[in-house]
């Protein structure tokens, strides 16, 4: 069963920085930034990064090691960084950062928006950007920009994050290089499950309240059957119509499906009712998150503990 979660269209509670309006989910910031603005990092001193969430900050601290300091912004499963507040706080820790890295494709657009107000101009890291997965959707079609579940992306982030921290601190290029690679490989023991999985079970078909973790389902040969209207209105925080959500009901129900993927992270009415009848009709129940589940602070072993019960819970359907 998914972990409790709250629902994620709830406003966090928060004060406001001034001129900072919350970002919309369809809104995209403006991300582009120069280089660091010093050429070396202060001898001895751990290079200053602000990661949106602490999905982000845990691949940081993976590339950085000892020789970073990162502040994730979001580090609580309760928040929602479509509708985050910035705090005076979040504002001071983007300025002094050296570094900054977001998912982009208006997911934190308040990430964005603290990079334009600081005069420091950190590196900015977009996820999205990097991935190049926008540019690969057909015209008309939705992009999901749940990248983090995406794991060639989260490659190309700790790339590009190696490169970054090494203009800043030169000495240290060389570690961060090599600490890139070793997180990469361990990424690539990720993707081997990934497959392993698709031998197994091509073609299978599965359930989702959201769209979070498609990239995941899609690499392991999944189909998703999710009517879209479905899973469109829960992460837009609406209802579906009751047309949508018995057309949902049915999938499990009719054992259409084999396993549903529930954002722990969001919880309404409809999710409930779906939740209910997968379990009433034994089907497996996965909790997925947005971010790290509270205890948890490390990118791979996460990925690679939701990879495990995915399969094990395809298995035993």
């Amino acid at each position: 069963m998914p972990l409790l979660g709250l629902r994620c269209g709830a406003a966090i509670a928060g004060v406001a920085v001034v001129g900072l309006a919350v970002a919309g989910c369809g809104s995209s910031a403006d991300t582009s930034s120069a280089p660091p603005t010093t050429s070396g990092a202060a001898s001895g001193a751990a290079i200053p990064v602000v990661a949106s969430t602490n999905v982000y900050g845990s691949v940081a601290k993976a590339v950085g090691g000892d020789r970073v300091e990162v502040t994730s912004i979001i580090n609580s499963p309760d928040a929602d960084p479509h509708e985050y507040e910035t705090t005076p706080a979040d504002a001071v820790k983007v300025g002094q950062a050296k570094v900054v890295i977001m998912n982009g494709g208006g997911y934190d657009d308040f990430a964005g928006k603290l990079v334009d107000t600081t005069s420091t101009k950190p590196a900015v890291i977009n996820a999205v950007d990097v991935s190049g997965l926008e540019t690969q959707v057909p015209a008309g079609g939705e992009f999901n920009e749940h990248v983090w579940y995406h794991l060639p992306t989260i490659k190309k982030v700790a790339d590009q994050l190696a490169t970054d921290l090494g203009a800043v601190d030169s000495a240290d290029a060389s570690t961060f290089t090599a600490n890139a690679a070793a997180f990469n490989a361990k990424i690539d023991t990720l993707i081997a499950k990934l497959d392993a999985v698709k031998a197994q079970h091509t073609g299978d078909k599965i359930a989702v309240t959201e769209p979070v973790p498609l990239y995941m389902t899609e690499a392991a040969g999944l189909q998703n059957a999710t009517p879209e209207e479905f899973s469109e209105a829960i992460e837009e925080g609406t209802d579906p119509s009751a047309a949508v959500l018995n057309e949902t009901l049915g999938l499990f129900t009719d054992k259409t499906v084999k396993v549903l993927l529930a954002n722990s992270q969001t919880e309404s009415p409809a999710t409930r009712q779906v939740e209910q009848a997968a379990t009433t009709a034994g089907i497996p129940v996965e909790g997925v998150t947005e971010t790290l589940p509270v205890g948890v602070d490390d990118y791979v072993a996460w990925q690679s503990q939701q990879i495990d019960t995915l399969a094990k819970d395809l298995g035993n359907s």
